[in-house]
């Protein structure tokens, strides 16, 4: 019996998908466990799998379609079989009206529907690299504008201003969108009007760059983070000379020979260790020793991590991801080291898994390879405090009377208020400030 195949959960705080490929075309056989489709989420790139074995009759949305939790993308039953009851019922559904391209168009009708009540794929991370996609009936040459009952050409907003803009006749624009909808790109096919001409004269367009699924999560989260969370911010100015000798010892060690994880495994050569690698495992030692800054706020209760899971801030092309170092105060720096490179490797080809990126209880953001001297970090909620580390710095310092040649580095401590105080955020800084300044405290206790 032909049944509909709903958008999947693929991450746990995923709404929407971009659906970038379909692995399948009409009329191919579907085994349990194939893969249908590649969806980009808030987090990472997901395969969508199938949960169902039949042929697949009809592909409900185009490539490269912004499609809402839950909203019907494609139907499979067996070869032949009548699906014009399911058709129609799909193309009434809230939920249709919201695939679009990715131009970042806003919805007409945003999904009212839940979360199918049986699981029809399941989700696993891919590569970014892909296929090129098979095109479909929907997703083919440009249709000519079809306008709607009232007749009104199909387009959203965003459309319609860069029309405007443009000084573009929308009535003579092909859509390219499900049903001849007029999409961003079908624009740039629109030829220029006499006024558009005699501007591009005068200067270049600007370059619009529609928001991917990661840009928008961003931008909702921080938005969110700022106008709910009562940030303020502690700054401390540390010598780095010490742990800067520490990591010219550790990495002279490594060089020298093979190192050996606690799992007995060996540590590939070449291989060395950043101030950052040792500055995760100095923040992961503080929160032990003040807790109260290991913490998280909920509108029930403020939670105290047994756990000391650090979130490490990875900047890829789209935006920033923060893979989640498991269990930091309890591992070795060569160990943090190595597994931080793997992530951030993985990170940046979009093939983190949504659970290697939640659940952190404390940030660190680095920018001190970009050359900032200080800066202050936006919470990742419900995170209740985020490090930002500058670089380490050159500069003459006093010592014993003398001004010598020293190293600086700027530590700024950003706090949710509700969950950190001041006196305990400061705690927090001056237990970091011993331990890097006495960073041998790391390996010993």
């Amino acid at each position: 019996m032909a049944k509909l195949l709903e958008m999947p959960k693929l991450s746990p705080t995923m709404t929407e998908g971009q659906l970038t490929v379909w692995h399948k075309k009409e009329g191919d056989a579907v085994n349990v466990d194939d893969l249908l489709a590649e969806v980009e989420t808030d987090k990472a790139t997901m395969e969508f799998r199938s949960f169902d074995k039949g042929t697949l009759l009809k592909l409900l949305v185009p490539a490269d379609s912004l499609v809402q939790l839950g909203q019907p993308v494609a139907i499979i039953g067996e070869q032949g079989e009548d699906i014009s009851k399911l058709v129609p019922a799909q193309g009434a559904a809230p939920s249709t009206a919201a695939a679009g391209s990715k131009n970042g168009e806003a919805k007409e009708k945003p999904s009212t529907s839940a979360a199918p009540d049986t699981a029809t794929a399941t989700a696993t991370p891919t590569a970014t690299s892909t296929p090129t996609p098979t095109p479909t009936s929907e997703s083919s040459a440009p249709t000519t504008a079809t306008p709607s009952p009232d007749g009104r050409v199909r387009a959203s907003p965003y459309v319609r201003k860069v029309a405007r803009d443009r000084d573009i006749d929308l009535g003579g624009v092909a859509g390219s969108g499900p049903h001849g909808r007029i999409v961003a790109r079908d624009l740039e096919r629109a030829p220029a009007t006499a006024p558009e001409r005699a501007l591009a004269t005068r200067a270049e367009a600007d370059d619009v760059r529609p928001l991917s699924m990661m840009r928008k999560t961003i931008a909702r989260r921080l938005s969110e983070s700022k106008q709910t969370v009562p940030h303020f911010y502690l700054t401390v100015d540390v010598d780095a000379a010490p742990i800067a000798r520490l990591r010219e010892q550790i990495n002279d060690d490594l060089a020298a020979g093979t190192p050996r994880h606690e799992d007995g495994s060996d540590t590939p050569a070449p291989f060395k260790v950043s101030v950052n690698d040792l500055l995760i495992k100095a923040c992961a030692i503080a929160l032990v020793r003040v807790p109260q800054c290991n913490a998280s706020f909920t509108p029930e209760a403020l939670v105290f991590h047994r756990r000391v899971d650090i979130s490490v801030a990875v900047a890829v092309p789209d935006g920033l991801l923060t893979p989640v170092v498991r269990q930091a105060d309890r591992k070795s720096v060569v160990t943090i080291a190595q597994e931080v490179r793997e992530l951030a490797a993985r990170a940046k080809a979009k093939k983190l898994r949504p659970e290697e990126m939640s659940n952190g209880t404390f940030s660190i953001s680095n920018l001190g390879m970009f050359g900032i001297d200080s800066f202050s970090a936006v919470i990742n909620p419900p995170e209740g405090a985020i490090l930002a580390v500058g670089k380490v710095r050159a500069e003459p310092v006093v010592w014993e009377g003398a001004i010598i040649a020293g190293q600086r580095l700027a530590l700024t401590l950003s706090c949710d208020h509700r969950v950190v105080d001041g006196a305990v955020g400061a705690k927090f800084l001056a237990e970091l400030r011993i331990l890097i300044e006495r960073p041998t405290q790391m390996l010993v206790l």
